[in-house]
């Protein structure tokens, strides 16, 4: 890269960092050059993950580690005991579900312990697990590496297992969610099986604590505009009124209004 660019994209770094956000126009102006030039900038910039788009520019990328599975399963636990009541009360006795990985997908395996004769297709073994004790139920798992401690099954066999099935209901969880309603995850193997997921089921689910409307994630497949049904704990409150205002009636709340 020539030192020029170098400079320049060094200056926008320092820019959004002490801003927290900056504008096309602003860095037009700030910087002396084209907005070609500054999208230029900016598109590689957000490909190395070092700064992350949003409307009208660029905002400040905050690197964030995925939380210990141990820790996610007791965060908010009884609002994703309350989600997974809500999508327990959806999903009736024999249906075929699609589960994913993550520990709301996996409360949600306890709330559907009071059902027979489901056929499961997951790669969460903790669901898998939870639901073998209904010996009415067939539950098929993918082939492929164990991740600990988390008990989720990755790998190219699992993104083929659930393009090979189809399913009434499509459970899945979400890293974050952007605020032009992009759904966000840690790795891009994990957004490919949860797009998977999603379509090839008649009614897509996704479950999530409104927290996840604050993290950010560097792999995005998706939209929330495209899921079928999401339940939450609580109202996402002004910051998201846009997004949940589009999605309408397919938000369903089981809790109150964001303080």
């Amino acid at each position: 890269m020539k030192s020029k660019t170098k400079a320049r994209r060094d200056q926008i770094i320092e820019l959004t960092q002490d801003r927290g956000n900056v504008s096309v126009e602003v860095l037009t102006e700030t910087l002396g050059v084209s907005a070609q030039t500054i999208r230029r900038d900016i598109n590689q910039l957000c490909s190395d993950n070092l700064l992350r788009r949003r409307h009208g520019g660029v905002e400040r990328f905050e690197r964030q580690l995925n939380t210990p599975y141990e820790l996610r399963a007791v965060t908010n636990s009884e609002e994703k005991h309350a989600i997974a009541k809500a999508v327990a009360e959806m999903v009736p006795d024999g249906s075929t579900v699609f589960i994913s990985i993550g520990s709301t997908p996996a409360i949600v395996a306890e709330a559907l312990i009071e059902k027979t004769g489901l056929t499961v297709m997951t790669n969460n073994l903790n669901a898998a697990m939870v639901l073998s004790n209904e010996p009415t139920n067939r539950i098929i798992i993918p082939g492929g590496e164990v991740r600990m401690p988390d008990r989720d099954v990755l790998g190219d066999e699992v993104l083929n297992f659930f393009n090979s099935y189809r399913a009434e209901f499509g459970i899945f969880g979400v890293a974050g969610v952007d605020e032009d309603g992009g759904m966000l995850d840690f790795h891009a193997s994990e957004v490919r099986v949860r797009e998977a997921i999603r379509t090839h089921c008649k009614t897509s689910i996704l479950v999530m604590d409104s927290t996840k409307l604050t993290r950010t994630a560097p792999a995005v497949g998706g939209s929330i505009f495209d899921v079928d049904q999401i339940i939450m704990d609580r109202h996402p409150g002004d910051d998201f009124s846009a997004l949940s205002e589009r999605v309408g009636d397919r938000l369903k709340l089981v809790g109150g209004k964001a303080s």
